[in-house]
């Protein structure tokens, strides 16, 4: 499929073909879903928590790949390091807008993942991921807490905070909806839908997920598709992250 162009409100956004979009979309995840994957094989039994083997392979491979991609199409673009044009949907909305609208997106999210989520979750692993051991769930920080140190519980839940909570959602906002999601415009109302499909299976080492992640996100990124502001979806997928990592912190710490 051909590149396209299609002009928006920011000016000319270079259109991604189909298999180009999807490369992009899931490439990173399956990179990181190895390293993962080798990382916790190295370090089983050695007293390193999963939880922790996947935040050192966010910071050093996914966080850095995501943006640094951003940077090299700024750099090619525009011959510096700035994103515009790099990164859209940075338009102006009332301020009560960032209030009230993740306030709703949240309360939905979180529905989702307390009400409706568990019992399918449960069923889907039972189902077809038993042959999973345990130690690579992240869940096992918690089921397997005794088997760490408590240093390196405290280390875990406070890069969780700010690696999977602040710096890993703001990134892949940028990534996934400030540069992928403008570039699949052609596709019009389905846009947002492909691009939240994507992304929840770019999380191939929680695949079991996916029906949880695109029932609650997709309002979220079609809601950020029709305000044209990248700074909700920013906002809820932090507050959602920071939500898990201090209930993930509090649990293992008491």
């Amino acid at each position: 499929m051909c590149t396209k162009i299609t002009v928006s409100q920011e000016g000319h956004t270079e259109q991604h073909s189909l298999g180009k979009s999807v490369l992009l979309h899931l490439v990173p995840g399956i990179v990181f879903t190895i390293i993962y994957i080798l990382g916790v094989r190295y370090t089983v039994g050695r007293g390193v928590p999963p939880f922790f083997v996947f935040l050192i392979a966010g910071i050093l491979f996914l966080i850095p790949f995501e943006l640094g991609y951003l940077f090299y199409q700024a750099k090619k673009r525009n011959k510096s390091f700035s994103l515009k044009g790099i990164v859209g949907f940075r338009n102006k909305i009332p301020k009560w807008q960032y209030i009230v609208l993740p306030a709703l997106l949240l309360s939905w999210a979180f529905l989702i993942a307390m009400v409706v989520n568990p019992p399918i979750e449960n069923t889907i692993i039972e189902r077809f991921f038993t042959w999973v051991p345990e130690h690579y769930f992240l869940a096992s920080l918690v089921s397997q807490a005794n088997q760490y140190s408590k240093s390196l519980l405290v280390v875990s839940a406070v890069f969780g905070v700010f690696f999977n909570g602040i710096f890993g959602p703001i990134v892949e906002e940028l990534y996934f909806r400030g540069y992928l999601l403008p570039r699949l415009s052609w596709l019009g109302k389905w846009a947002p839908f492909l691009n939240t499909a994507l992304f929840s299976f770019y999380h191939f080492f929680t695949p079991w997920q996916n029906p949880l992640r695109i029932i609650a996100l997709t309002p979220v990124f079609y809601t950020v598709w029709w305000r044209k502001n990248i700074y909700l979806g920013i906002i809820v997928h932090c507050l959602m992250n920071l939500a898990g990592s201090f209930m993930l912190m509090v649990t293992i710490l008491r």
